[in-house]
Protein backbone atom coordinates (compact mmCIF):
# COMPACT_ATOMS: atom_id res chain seq x y z
CA UNK A 1 0.00 0.00 0.00
CA UNK A 2 2.94 2.38 0.58
CA UNK A 3 3.71 2.50 -3.14
CA UNK A 4 0.12 3.49 -3.92
CA UNK A 5 0.09 5.99 -1.05
CA UNK A 6 3.31 7.69 -2.21
CA UNK A 7 1.94 7.84 -5.78
CA UNK A 8 -1.24 9.49 -4.46
CA UNK A 9 0.79 11.97 -2.41
CA UNK A 10 3.18 12.58 -5.32
CA UNK A 11 5.77 12.45 -2.57
CA UNK A 12 8.40 9.74 -2.28
CA UNK A 13 10.11 11.28 0.77
CA UNK A 14 13.43 10.80 -0.99
CA UNK A 15 16.66 11.45 0.85
CA UNK A 16 19.10 10.21 -1.79
CA UNK A 17 19.18 8.09 -4.91
CA UNK A 18 21.54 5.60 -6.47
CA UNK A 19 21.26 5.01 -10.22
CA UNK A 20 23.09 2.44 -12.27
CA UNK A 21 23.38 -1.31 -12.52
CA UNK A 22 21.42 -2.66 -9.55
CA UNK A 23 21.92 -6.22 -8.34
CA UNK A 24 19.64 -7.79 -5.74
CA UNK A 25 20.95 -11.05 -4.28
CA UNK A 26 19.39 -12.72 -1.23
CA UNK A 27 17.87 -9.42 -0.09
CA UNK A 28 21.11 -7.45 -0.44
CA UNK A 29 21.31 -4.56 -2.88
CA UNK A 30 24.49 -3.47 -4.61
CA UNK A 31 24.68 -0.72 -7.19
CA UNK A 32 27.44 0.12 -9.64
CA UNK A 33 26.58 3.80 -9.87
CA UNK A 34 27.44 6.42 -12.45
CA UNK A 35 25.53 9.24 -10.77
CA UNK A 36 24.34 10.23 -7.34
CA UNK A 37 21.74 12.83 -6.47
CA UNK A 38 23.37 14.32 -3.36
CA UNK A 39 27.11 13.85 -3.22
CA UNK A 40 29.95 11.73 -4.40
CA UNK A 41 29.73 8.55 -2.32
CA UNK A 42 27.30 5.67 -2.49
CA UNK A 43 24.90 6.07 0.44
CA UNK A 44 24.34 3.16 2.81
CA UNK A 45 20.89 1.61 2.95
CA UNK A 46 20.08 1.04 6.60
CA UNK A 47 18.27 -2.07 7.76
CA UNK A 48 14.59 -1.20 8.19
CA UNK A 49 14.82 1.88 5.95
CA UNK A 50 12.20 2.33 3.25
CA UNK A 51 13.45 2.33 -0.32
CA UNK A 52 11.76 2.95 -3.65
CA UNK A 53 13.01 0.78 -6.50
CA UNK A 54 12.46 1.86 -10.12
CA UNK A 55 13.36 0.02 -13.31
CA UNK A 56 13.06 -3.47 -11.89
CA UNK A 57 10.99 -6.24 -13.41
CA UNK A 58 10.27 -7.93 -10.08
CA UNK A 59 10.90 -5.39 -7.32
CA UNK A 60 9.62 -1.99 -8.46
CA UNK A 61 7.86 -0.12 -5.67
CA UNK A 62 8.38 0.73 -2.01
CA UNK A 63 10.03 -1.84 0.26
CA UNK A 64 11.41 -1.92 3.77
CA UNK A 65 15.05 -2.97 3.42
CA UNK A 66 15.84 -6.12 5.33
CA UNK A 67 12.17 -6.73 6.15
CA UNK A 68 10.50 -7.31 2.77
CA UNK A 69 11.40 -10.22 0.52
CA UNK A 70 13.07 -9.07 -2.68
CA UNK A 71 13.45 -11.21 -5.79
CA UNK A 72 17.00 -11.77 -7.06
CA UNK A 73 17.72 -9.85 -10.27
CA UNK A 74 20.06 -7.45 -12.03
CA UNK A 75 18.73 -4.38 -13.86
CA UNK A 76 19.51 -0.81 -14.88
CA UNK A 77 17.52 1.40 -12.55
CA UNK A 78 17.32 3.55 -9.46
CA UNK A 79 17.09 2.89 -5.75
CA UNK A 80 15.68 5.85 -3.81
CA UNK A 81 16.50 6.02 -0.11
CA UNK A 82 13.40 7.28 1.67
CA UNK A 83 12.65 9.01 4.95
CA UNK A 84 8.94 8.31 5.37
CA UNK A 85 7.52 10.05 8.48
CA UNK A 86 6.05 7.75 11.14
CA UNK A 87 2.70 9.53 10.73
CA UNK A 88 2.53 8.27 7.12
CA UNK A 89 3.42 4.73 8.20
CA UNK A 90 0.61 4.90 10.78
CA UNK A 91 -1.86 6.26 8.21
CA UNK A 92 -0.83 3.49 5.82
CA UNK A 93 -1.88 0.93 8.45
CA UNK A 94 -5.21 2.73 8.98
CA UNK A 95 -5.88 2.93 5.24
CA UNK A 96 -5.07 -0.77 4.83
CA UNK A 97 -7.55 -1.64 7.61
CA UNK A 98 -10.17 0.65 6.06
CA UNK A 99 -9.70 -0.95 2.65
CA UNK A 100 -9.96 -4.44 4.14
CA UNK A 101 -13.31 -3.43 5.64
CA UNK A 102 -14.86 -1.36 2.85
CA UNK A 103 -13.23 -2.61 -0.34
CA UNK A 104 -13.67 -6.32 0.24
CA UNK A 105 -15.86 -8.26 -2.15
CA UNK A 106 -18.50 -8.70 0.57
CA UNK A 107 -18.81 -4.96 1.16
CA UNK A 108 -22.01 -3.35 -0.21
CA UNK A 109 -19.86 -0.50 -1.47
CA UNK A 110 -18.21 -2.87 -3.96
CA UNK A 111 -21.44 -3.85 -5.69
CA UNK A 112 -21.44 -2.68 -9.32
CA UNK A 113 -25.21 -2.14 -9.19
CA UNK A 114 -26.99 0.98 -7.95
CA UNK A 115 -30.34 -0.76 -8.26
CA UNK A 116 -31.86 -3.91 -9.65
CA UNK A 117 -35.21 -5.61 -9.71
CA UNK A 118 -36.59 -8.96 -10.83
CA UNK A 119 -39.67 -11.10 -9.99
CA UNK A 120 -41.04 -8.67 -7.43
CA UNK A 121 -37.70 -8.09 -5.75
CA UNK A 122 -36.18 -4.62 -5.86
CA UNK A 123 -32.91 -3.35 -4.48
CA UNK A 124 -31.46 0.17 -4.47
CA UNK A 125 -28.12 1.10 -3.07
CA UNK A 126 -28.29 4.36 -1.16
CA UNK A 127 -25.88 7.16 -1.83
CA UNK A 128 -24.40 8.99 1.11
CA UNK A 129 -22.55 12.27 0.84
CA UNK A 130 -21.89 12.74 4.56
CA UNK A 131 -22.85 11.43 7.95
CA UNK A 132 -23.24 7.84 9.05
CA UNK A 133 -22.28 5.38 6.37
CA UNK A 134 -20.41 7.91 4.25
CA UNK A 135 -17.10 6.10 4.77
CA UNK A 136 -18.26 3.03 2.91
CA UNK A 137 -19.50 5.11 -0.03
CA UNK A 138 -16.19 6.90 -0.60
CA UNK A 139 -12.75 5.81 -1.69
CA UNK A 140 -9.82 5.86 0.71
CA UNK A 141 -8.47 8.99 -1.00
CA UNK A 142 -11.58 10.95 0.00
CA UNK A 143 -11.80 9.51 3.50
CA UNK A 144 -8.13 10.08 4.37
CA UNK A 145 -7.41 13.00 2.02
CA UNK A 146 -7.65 15.74 4.65
CA UNK A 147 -5.23 13.91 6.95
CA UNK A 148 -2.81 13.25 4.06
CA UNK A 149 -2.96 16.81 2.70
CA UNK A 150 0.09 18.14 4.59
CA UNK A 151 2.33 15.66 2.74
CA UNK A 152 0.73 15.92 -0.70
CA UNK A 153 2.80 17.63 -3.39
CA UNK A 154 1.30 19.39 -6.35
Amino acid sequence: MLTELCQYLKNWFELDQISGKVTITDGNITVVSDSLLYGGSVPTIQSGQYIHIEGSVFNSGVHQYGEDTLTNETFEGTVWLMGIPQAIIDLDAEITAWRDKYESISSPAMSPFNSESFKGYAYSKGTVSSGAGAESALGWQNVFGPRLAPWRKI
